[in-house]
């Protein structure tokens, strides 16, 4: 009693404003579920790689959402699948590490597709983890009806009951055309903890710039490549240094980068007729980094054959897994 009557004594000093939260975010879901697409849309800027291709995200790349309310740092993981060689161990451990640290999870399932196997999976793997806050995200809305979204937000909703997963919201978003990407981010900040914001202001990812610059360059490659190349491309940048004896106003970067493949056969088709393959890869991949550090570059780039590096633990620490 004594307590009611207190708070509404007139001397009570004016009630606090909201306090600022700050926290980890992850999207999972299958391959091709939208998940970099999304974080870039919410950072708006271009942060983590985004292909057409499944599973070409393999660095924990995080974007940055600065709110005045909140900050929400995005934590990118590789898609979890079930594994088939050495590296796709070692990705779905990092996969189950990065959940159990994670504020909250966002599971990203896209508007049209029918949950499938794999979104079980995925679901089954997030009904262990107990404590962290799960909002189920509907992407690619662009590409349906009304009654078909309505279908799936209904499905997604019966998997969480049947899995006894408490979904924390069930949001439907398109980042492609910035729907609800709001809306998303007004979600997510109320589940993070009470927390001053954990980086500068200025940040949008906290990648070194070289692990981006490789990532960009993995992009550019990657675009338009048969089928057969999708895991076999790795790229290490060996060095980014300052041109010397330039003028401080037309600095240049010099930027080393070697296109690692598993076999020699895949040579060809990486560096196309003529070099124009591997030219093209380089003019847009420059094109992308240059607007990523605000600087002119010079790239350097050349492919390399790193024998069956996916199976080799050697090679696969080499190329920084």
């Amino acid at each position: 009693m004594g307590a009611m009557s207190a708070a509404t004594s007139p001397s009570q000093p004016e009630p606090r404003a909201t306090p600022h939260r700050a926290g980890f975010a992850c999207f999972v879901g299958r391959p091709n579920a939208g998940k970099s697409t999304l974080t870039n849309a919410l950072v708006g800027t271009k942060v983590a790689i985004t292909s057409n291709r499944p599973q070409t995200t393999r660095h924990t790349v995080r974007g940055i959402v600065h709110r005045p309310d909140a900050q929400l740092v995005l934590v990118d993981t590789p898609g979890l699948h079930k594994p088939r060689t050495l590296l796709g161990e070692r990705l779905n451990d990092v996969v189950r590490t990065t959940w159990a640290e994670v504020d909250v999870i966002g599971f990203c399932l896209p508007a049209d597709q029918k949950l499938g196997p794999g979104d079980r999976f995925i679901a089954g793997e997030l009904a262990g983890i107990k404590k962290t806050p799960k909002i189920a995200i509907v992407t690619k809305t662009d590409l349906v009806d009304s009654q078909q979204l309505a279908e799936q937000l209904i499905a997604v909703d019966r998997l969480g009951k049947e899995l006894g997963i408490e979904w924390a919201e069930i949001v439907p978003v398109s980042a492609t055309e910035g729907n609800q990407v709001g809306l998303l981010a007004d979600l997510l900040a109320p589940l993070l903890p009470e927390s001053p914001a954990l980086y500068p202001e200025g940040d949008l990812t906290d990648e070194p710039e070289q692990v981006m610059v490789a990532e960009l360059i993995r992009e550019a490659a990657l675009e338009g490549v048969r089928d057969e190349l999708p895991h076999s491309i790795a790229v290490v940048v060996e060095e980014m240094l300052p041109r010397e004896g330039r003028p401080a106003d037309r600095p240049l970067l010099d930027i080393h980068a070697n296109l690692y493949i598993e076999r020699p056969s895949q040579k060809g088709i990486i560096i196309g007729p003529k070099g124009k393959r591997l030219k093209e890869v380089g003019t847009k991949s420059r094109k992308h980094i240059e607007a990523l550090l605000g600087t002119p570059v010079f790239l350097d780039l050349h492919v390399k054959v790193a024998k069956d590096w996916q199976r080799d633990p050697k090679q696969l620490r080499k190329l920084g897994f």
